[in-house]
Order: C-alpha cells, then sequence, then structure tokens
C-alpha cells in the first residue's frame, strides 16, 4: 500500500495503530472525516515509512499533541492539520524536515512559539497558521530563507514585534495575512522601495509611512485596504511613484500628497475616493506629473484650466469613470506631450476643443458617454500618431471629417450613438469595418458596402446642395418626429381603429396600469408599425397619466428611451372621450419574453436566448436610462410622469426591446408595496430586474415563500454556491469556452464568467437592499457595470511596472 485516499468520508473513532505497519506509504489522507482522538505516534516507527510524502487530517476532530516523531518522516512534503483540536507546540523536530513544502496548522489551540527551525526549509510555498494562540515574533530573515514562499497566514494569533522587512524578497508571495496580531511595520529608515502587490491586505493604512524618508517607490495596489490615505503620506518628500490602484480606499485626497516634488506616476484608480475640484486642491502641486490615473473614483467639479496650463509634463492622463463636468478647457492643447487620453463616462459637456490637434504625440483618445456637442473637429487628424479613438455615447453633429482617412496609424474609431451624418469615407480606416463603429447614427449612408448603409443621392447641377437637404430631410423627417410631441399633427380615432384592425384582440400586446396597448399600422405614414397605447378614462387619474406622459416624452432625450411617434385626443365610435399615445413598435417585443418565453412559443424563441454579454449590455443600457432619468435630464419630472416610461435596448440586440421602469409586471416593486415613488424605488426595481436576468426566475416563482424571496435566494448562495442559482444557459454558454467550474472546493478556474456573473449579482443585491439608504446610486451602478463589461472583455490592459 502505497497511496491511501479516504479523504471526504463519515469515518468516525480513532486513527489505527496499524498504520504504522504501512512501511510502503507514501501518501495518507484522512481529512474531512469524523475520526477522533490522537495521532498515532508509530506512524514514524517503521523505517521505510520515511518514504511518506503526503499526510492529510484536515477537518476532524483530532486532538492531543502533534507528536515529535513526525520529524523522521524525511520525505515528507506536505502536512495539513487544519480545523481540529490540536493543542501544544509545534515539534521542533519538524525543522528536520528538509523537503517540506506545506504547512497547514490553522485553526487549532496551539500555542507557543513557531519554531524558527521551520523556517530553514527554503522549499516551503505555504504556511498557515493562523486561529491559534502562537506567540513571539516572526524570524527576521523569513523572506531570504523562504525564497519560494506563496502563502503566509498567521493572522489570529498573538505575535508581535517588528514587521521582518526581508519578506518583501519572497517575489512570489501571494498572500500575507497578518491581521489580529501586534505585528508593526517598523520598517529600516533605508528602505527606498516597497512592493506590496495583490497580497489581499486589508483594513486601513497605517500611519507611519511617512517616517521612511528614502522610500521613492510604494506600490499597494491590488488589496482590499479602506480607509483614506494617512497624512503623513505628505513626509515622503522623495517619492517618485505612488500606486494605489485597485483597493477601496475613500474619504478625499489629503492636500499634502503632492508635497513630494519628485513625484512623477500617481495612480488612485478603481477606488472610492470623492471630492471637488480635485485639481485646483491637491494635484496642483504635482508638477512634474507625466501619470496620472484617478479614474474609477467619485470625483466631481471641473478640469482645472492652470492646472492642464501648468502640467504640460503630462504624458498620461485617466480621468474616466467619474462625475467630472463643464467643457473641456482649450488649455488642454498645453499637453505637449500627451500620450494617453481618458475623460470617458463622465458628465462632460459643450464642443470638442480644437486645441485637443495641439497634442501630436497623441496616440490613444477617449471621449465616449458623455455629452460633448458640436462637430468633430477635423484638425484632430493633426495627430499623426493617433491609434485609438472613441467618441462614441455623445451628442455630435455635422459630418465624419474626411481628414481622417489619412490617419495611417489608426486601427479604431468609434463614432457610435451620436447624431453625425452625411458620407463615409471609404479610405483608411474606414476600408476596414471590423476597425469602425457607427451604429447609432442613422444619417449616414456610402461607405464600404460591409457597413450595408443606404448610398449616398447622386445630385447634378447647380441646386445640389438644397436638393440632398431635402432629400436628407425626407429620410431622417420619422426620427424628429419621434422627440418633437408639441409639434406633431394629432392622428384621428378612425386612423388608429383602422391601424388597429378595430383594437382587434389578435393585435394586443399587453395591458397596464392605465390602459391596454395594440400593435398597428399607419398607411398613411408610410405604413409604419406602431404601438398604441390606449387609456382607460375610467380608470382614476388616467387622464392625469396621459398629460403627465406626454409632458415626460416631451422633455427626454434618451437614446434608451422608447420615442413617441404622437399622440390622439378624440371621441370614439359611441361619443366617449378617446385619448392613446403612439409609440415605435419594438419587434422583438418585451425583455419578459425573451428572460421567460412560454412554453407555447418556446420553439419559435429558442434563437432568442440571451448570452452573458447580451445581458450585460441590456444592465448597462436600462442603467444609464435610469441614470438620465435621475441626474442628467435637463427637463424637471416627477416621479408620477415617468411611471410608465419605457426603456428600449439599441445596442443590445439587432432589433429592438424593451422594459418597463416601474417593473410592475412582476408585482415586487416598492410602489406595488404601497410606499412612494422615488430615485431609491426605481433602483430596487432594478436591482430585482438584474437578480431576474442572471438567475432566470421570476421574482414570483413558486419556490419563493415566507421570507424566501429573489434577494434572499441570491445572497444565500452568493459565496459558495453561485453555479447552482444562475440561468443554466449563461454557464452552458461558459463550458464552451472551455470554462471549468468545480464544485469539490468551489475553486473556479478559467472563469471569466463566473466572475462577471457574481458581481452583476452583487450589484443586484446592493440595489435591491431593504433599506433604500443602503442602496446604490444609478452612476455608480454604472460605473460599476462598464467596469465589470470590461474586465469581462480583457479590455484593460495592465500598465507596465511602475520601475520601468
Amino acid at each position: 500500500m502505497r497511496f491511501m485516499e479516504l479523504g471526504g468520508n463519515q469515518f468516525h473513532g480513532e486513527i489505527p495503530q496499524e498504520f504504522g505497519r504501512l512501511f510502503r506509504l507514501r501518501v495518507l489522507n484522512l481529512s474531512n472525516n469524523v475520526l477522533g482522538g490522537k495521532i498515532p505516534a508509530n506512524l514514524s516507527y517503521c523505517s521505510d515509512l520515511k518514504k511518506l510524502e503526503y499526510f492529510g487530517l484536515r477537518t476532524s476532530n483530532l486532538t492531543g499533541e502533534i507528536p515529535s516523531s513526525i520529524g523522521n518522516l524525511s520525505s515528507l512534503t506536505g502536512l495539513t492539520f487544519d480545523f481540529n483540536h490540536l493543542e501544544g507546540n509545534l515539534p521542533m523536530e519538524m525543522g528536520l524536515l528538509k523537503r517540506f513544502a506545506q504547512l497547514g496548522a490553522a485553526e487549532n489551540n496551539l500555542s507557543g512559539i513557531i519554531p524558527a527551525s521551520i523556517f530553514n526549509s527554503s522549499a516551503i510555498t505555504v504556511i498557515s497558521v493562523a486561529g491559534n494562540s502562537f506567540h513571539g515574533s516572526l524570524p527576521t530573515n523569513i523572506g531570504l530563507t523562504l525564497p519560494n514562499l506563496q502563502v503566509l497566514y498567521v493572522g489570529g494569533n498573538n505575535l508581535y514585534g517588528n514587521f521582518p522587512i526581508s519578506i518583501t524578497n519572497a517575489s512570489g508571495l501571494k498572500i500575507l495575512d497578518l491581521p489580529d496580531n501586534k505585528v508593526m511595520a517598523n520598517l529600516s529608515n533605508q528602505l527606498t522601495k516597497l512592493f506590496l502587490v495583490g497580497n489581499q491586505l486589508s483594513g486601513t493604512i497605517p500611519e507611519g509611512f511617512g517616517n521612511f524618508v528614502n522610500l521613492y517607490l510604494l506600490s499597494l495596489e491590488e488589496n482590499y485596504l479602506s480607509g483614506v490615505i494617512p497624512r503623513d503620506f505628505g513626509k515622503l518628500q522623495n517619492l517618485q511613484a505612488l500606486s494605489l490602484y485597485e483597493n477601496e480606499l475613500s474619504g478625499q485626497i489629503v492636500s499634502t500628497l503632492c508635497n513630494a516634488t519628485t513625484l512623477y506616476h500617481l495612480d488612485l484608480s478603481f477606488n472610492q475616493f470623492e471630492g471637488g475640484n480635485i485639481f485646483d486642491n491637491v494635484l496642483m502641486n504635482c508638477q512634474n506629473l507625466q501619470y496620472l490615473d484617478i479614474s474609477q473614483n467619485n470625483f466631481t467639479g471641473i478640469i482645472s484650466p492652470h492646472f492642464l496650463q501648468t502640467h504640460s509634463s503630462l504624458m498620461h492622463l485617466y480621468l474616466s469613470d467619474n462625475s467630472f463636468t463643464g467643457s473641456l478647457p482649450p488649455e488642454v492643447g498645453k499637453l505637449i506631450h500627451l500620450v494617453d487620453f481618458n475623460v470617458s463616462h463622465n458628465q462632460f459637456s459643450g464642443d470638442i476643443s480644437m486645441s485637443l490637434a495641439d497634442c501630436s504625440d497623441l496616440e490613444n483618445l477617449f471621449m465616449q458617454s458623455n455629452f460633448f456637442r458640436g462637430t468633430i473637429p477635423p484638425n484632430l487628424a493633426s495627430c499623426k500618431s493617433i491609434q485609438r479613438l472613441d467618441l462614441s455615447s455623445n451628442n455630435l453633429t455635422g459630418p465624419i471629417p474626411k481628414e481622417f482617412e489619412k490617419l495611417q496609424f489608426l486601427r479604431y474609431l468609434n463614432l457610435s450613438y451620436n447624431d453625425i451624418e452625411g458620407e463615409i469615407p471609404n479610405t483608411g480606416v474606414f476600408s476596414n469595418a471590423s476597425q469602425i463603429s457607427l451604429i447609432g447614427n442613422n444619417k449616414l449612408c456610402g461607405g464600404i458596402p460591409e457597413l450595408e448603409l443606404p448610398p449616398c443621392p447622386v445630385i447634378k447641377g447647380k441646386n445640389r446642395g438644397k436638393l440632398k437637404v431635402i432629400i436628407l430631410l425626407s429620410i431622417v423627417l420619422p426620427a424628429t418626429l419621434l422627440v418633437l410631441v408639441d409639434k406633431l399633427l394629432q392622428i384621428s380615432y378612425h386612423e388608429l381603429l383602422r391601424a388597429t384592425s378595430g383594437f382587434s384582440s389578435e393585435n394586443l400586446i399587453g395591458s397596464g396600469n392605465f390602459g391596454s396597448v395594440f400593435k398597428g399600422r399607419l398607411e398613411k405614414h408610410g405604413n409604419m408599425l406602431v404601438a398604441v397605447k390606449v387609456l382607460n378614462l375610467q380608470k382614476n387619474g388616467a387622464s392625469k397619466s396621459f398629460k403627465a406622459e406626454c409632458k415626460a416624452l416631451r422633455n427626454i432625450r434618451h437614446r434608451n428611451l422608447i420615442s413617441i411617434v404622437s399622440y390622439c385626443s378624440s371621441i370614439d365610435s359611441k361619443g366617449d372621450e378617446f385619448k392613446a399615445l403612439i409609440y415605435e413598435f419594438m419587434e422583438n417585443g418585451n425583455l419578459d419574453l425573451w428572460l421567460h418565453p412560454s412554453e407555447t412559443t418556446a420553439q419559435a424563441t429558442s434563437s432568442r436566448s440571451l448570452n452573458l454579454l447580451q445581458k450585460l449590455n441590456i444592465a448597462i443600457d436600462v442603467a444609464s436610462a435610469l441614470q438620465y432619468l435621475h441626474d442628467h435630464c435637463e427637463a424637471e419630472i416627477s416621479y408620477t410622469e415617468i411611471n410608465n416610461m419605457h426603456i428600449s435596448v439599441y445596442p443590445s440586440l439587432k432589433t429592438n426591446i424593451h422594459i418597463i421602469i416601474r417593473y410592475k409586471t412582476n408585482k415586487i416593486s416598492e410602489y406595488g408595496m404601497g410606499l412612494a415613488a422615488s430615485t431609491q424605488g426605481d433602483v430596487y426595481s432594478y436591482g430585482i430586474l438584474l437578480l431576474e436576468m442572471i438567475t432566470g426566475r421570476r421574482p414570483i416563482d413558486d419556490i419563493f415563500m415566507g421570507d424566501l424571496d429573489l434577494h434572499n435566494y441570491v445572497n444565500g448562495a452568493l459565496h459558495e454556491r453561485v453555479p447552482e442559482i444562475v440561468d443554466p444557459l449563461l454557464l452552458s454558454e461558459g463550458r464552451d469556452e472551455n470554462s471549468r467550474i468545480t464544485h469539490g472546493e468551489e475553486a473556479i478556474n478559467g472563469g471569466r464568467e463566473i466572475d462577471c456573473i457574481t458581481s452583476l449579482l452583487k450589484i443586484g443585491l446592493k440595489c435591491s437592499a431593504r433599506l433604500p439608504n443602503d442602496r446604490m446610486h444609478m452612476n455608480e451602478v454604472v460605473r460599476k457595470l462598464h467596469l465589470i463589461k470590461d474586465v469581462f472583455l480583457s479590455v484593460r490592459v495592465h500598465q507596465e511596472n511602475l520601475e520601468a
């Protein structure tokens, strides 16, 4: 017998002494049983048993001490006693195990000093002794004697003394756990560089870093640090590079952060910092900055013109995913060395500054998802080195500058979801459809055949310009009618009667709070397909709802809000008052149909199953529309006015689908509970919708009884059983892409999909929190969703090593 794997059973009683007779035994695993008693000392009696390589007794009921004879097992490489009731000291003899690589003795009753001899094995990769009562200090040379150390768990003990500075020599260290000890980071004043990247460090950054007067490089990125930046960071006069990227830090940035005049690299991205006017109040003193990344935070205010004018050394400037406002100052042209400039996903407005063309070294320019207006400056073509340009999701108008054809290094151009018009160039970057995105601009024509756009009209003669305008107006007139409610001609009752075949049941799409919706075809308007919402005026508040909805739709401008085509206020054939609203018709129906196709239509809708990326895009579309209504709508709109607003999902599918913001169809919104309409109520409804999209379960499924609802259902499975509650279609998609999900240790490998799903579920839970004040703001929802999408698509490219 050489290998004995008996783990994960229900064996009980004591470990038989007879195991000592298995002189050829090399692996013994008795983990995860209910064995008790002491570890047999005679396991090491047989000389041939020295060949034992792994001994696992994890999660049993073992008592007593670890026998000193364990040191006789000279071939032992792994020893796991975690989660038992062992007591006493770790045997000194364990230092004799020269091949020893993994020690697991966490969560026992062990005490005493951790023997220094244990740290003599250069092969050690894992030391896990957390949750005991060890005291004393860690060896000061731990990083020198254990160069291969990857995991160090010593939390939950009574260790004290100085933090062993030599730990920084363990270049492979992935997890460092020191909580609930008294270890102080009394690092040498001679320390010049400190990297603690990706070590799962948590808690606040301790005071005392200001004592490291010779420190010029400090990297604490990719941890779980929280709280604020200590004020004594301002004492680091020699600091050249500081990276706090991807933590959970918050609060305002200390004004002394830029006291170090040598600071050239500052990365505060992917945190929760806040505050306005950060450029004037904090960053102005960072005179030598070359790299600045404050993206993915909660900063507000404007970009200071004076900051831009005095920081011409900047080469990389990342401001995306904040809440900056105002226009882009012309002083941006002073950044003559700028290579990367990203202001996407903010609230900037105004024209795109023509001075950007002065940034002749510019390679990457990202300005998407703002409120920029006006035309695209043709002189941007002066940036000969530009490689990626994204101006999508703004309010830009006018033509595509033909000068862009000459940009020989341009490999990515996204102008989608604006209002640009005219002929598309067909050379340069425009000759490759995979390198450009122009969707959501309904006035474009021409271009290469792969774009599948209508040809531009060819007009001859001196009146060509005038005729072209007339023809273009005839093309875009229906789109204009969608937003100019107050200028539309009223459509008669009889025309709607014909369009809907007498409001027949065959054309009934659905019923809502104040009426019914019918599919119709307007013969006098080019057989346009419409959805006619006929109000039930017998219902209290219906007439008021009609006026409010007209007012709201007249004032709303957003690509994801379904536009109104017209309205009708007339008398029906019986002489009764008649009111109806006419919307765009969403050929693909509503989102509920896509999420829950009935059995009778399952075959017809099998092609409609949504993959993870489509659901993620839908989540972003809906969140963006709600964010607009909550914070960015220029007109003041009350909640009774948007009570029945519809959201259309444009980018996610080839043809449109829609949902209702209030989500009343499932009777789980707070409005259905009798609470007043509010932004927080919208967030609740959105959260429930997001959970339904990912789990595939309606909030009113039969399994939800008593205290168990969709929110609690997801929350109870979030940490360990996510694959069990997710829509199987999403996981099957993941398996098709060779994502492997292992349930034994809940290890998830190659799991971009499951990571994305878990992140979406967390947002859904946060949005549907019981207390309104605990819910997220839609600005934060949109920001996090874009981040999840970037990570899912592996868009974000990690920056070069700070030391480079």
